[in-house]
């Protein structure tokens, strides 16, 4: 029951984090006669505890009958680029390691993860995008970092 529980929490602590990305376009990489063509998407991230902070991911979508029914998954080919876009605000404390953002990548098994690592000695956030497989880790990553610095207005 105390696993049940855990994984329901786990379950919902990372639908919560997808609801923080927009989508800002896609561009075709590859045409499909059938199904959906394969392609790189961007997504926009504001970090939810930190605001002033917005990252931008793009990354690979398989296309064909199994992209577009949602069934194929996609390649852990990703890039991660983070950004200070205002004064930067820490609704909370922050602990030194945190998921900011994920999203599946597969139907089950497979996503990309966001994790925020703060940096007190140089009061930077570093951002680090992982491909995580529950069965067999993935080596794909990608790094972002933020210095805290004053905005000017």
């Amino acid at each position: 029951m105390k696993k049940l529980l855990s994984l329901c929490a786990l379950l919902i602590s990372i639908t919560a984090t997808n609801l923080h990305a927009e989508e800002v376009d896609c561009v075709t990489t590859s045409w499909k006669l059938i199904g959906a063509n394969h392609k790189v998407c961007v997504q926009a991230y504001d970090d939810p505890k930190v605001k002033g902070v917005s990252c931008y991911m793009s990354q690979a979508k398989k296309g064909g009958l199994s992209g577009t029914f949602g069934l194929a998954e996609d390649p852990a080919q990703f890039s991660l680029d983070c950004r200070q876009i205002g004064e930067i605000i820490v609704n909370s404390k922050l602990p030194e390691q945190e998921v900011a953002f994920s999203e599946d990548t597969s139907l089950l098994f497979k996503e990309t993860r966001v994790v925020r690592i703060f940096d007190k000695k140089r009061n930077t956030l570093i951002y680090l995008a992982i491909s995580r497989k529950i069965i067999d880790g993935a080596p794909a990553n990608s790094i972002s970092t933020v210095p805290i610095m004053p905005w000017a207005k």
